[in-house]
């Protein structure tokens, strides 16, 4: 099953809407004070994670009146974020592909904390990525394809998370490489595009990850 965490950060709801009404039998994970933007929109989660000391308590005790929503209540005073303790639990329940929506926003500490912790996604072979208005963001370790016509926006962004990614190769794109050691600490990999019906990012070894974004046009 397909799991929606909706996190804490900056969310645009009707990106938001649009994404659960194209996803059926959706598993939705809130975290914190995502829980406002699912009332706000009547959607109802399966389950609620965080400390609760960002949320609305009247929303907060709406939803804990439903029998059907579980609570995971944790100390405020903890080692994990509440995004990384959700995307744990949705691993937890086997979820075969997970999206995150509301992990970006004004706190860069929280936006970098939640691209890291792709890789716990990553390590266990689940698909993971997080979604806003203009931003796809993912993790890959070895070879995928990318179609001209399915990516999210005109702009492909690779950056090591790893501090180096060995045998590099980029085919079918603006700026292509072959056989390069990207390392971290470089900005080489920034506004890429694809020139090609189907491109390919080939890589030896190493942790990159991949951001498919759009501007306001």
């Amino acid at each position: 099953m397909e799991t929606l965490i909706v996190a804490g950060g900056e969310i645009d709801k009707q990106i938001l809407e649009n994404y659960i009404k194209e996803h059926t039998n959706l598993n939705i994970i809130a975290v914190d004070n995502g829980l406002e933007a699912l009332f706000e929109l009547n959607i109802v989660p399966n389950h609620v994670v965080g400390d609760f000391d960002s949320v609305n308590t009247n929303i907060l005790q709406t939803f804990k009146n439903n029998s059907n929503v579980i609570f995971h209540k944790y100390n405020p005073e903890k080692d994990n974020t509440d995004t990384d303790i959700a995307l744990n639990l949705a691993i937890e329940l086997n979820s075969s592909n997970i999206t995150i929506i509301g992990a970006l926003g004004k706190r860069i500490d929280h936006a970098l904390a939640n691209i890291h912790i792709l890789k716990i996604s990553l390590d266990k072979g689940i698909p993971c990525q997080i979604f806003d208005k203009y931003n796809r963001i993912y993790l890959i370790n070895n070879t995928i394809s990318l179609y001209k016509g399915k990516i999210y926006g005109k702009y492909i962004s690779l950056i090591p998370l790893s501090t180096n990614v060995d045998g590099l190769t980029l085919k079918g794109f603006k700026y292509p490489l072959e056989n390069y050691s990207l390392s971290i600490g470089t900005s080489l990999g920034v506004s890429n595009e694809i020139v090609e019906n189907v491109a390919t990012i080939e890589l030896k070894s190493g942790i990159l990850i991949v951001i498919e974004s759009k501007d306001d046009s």
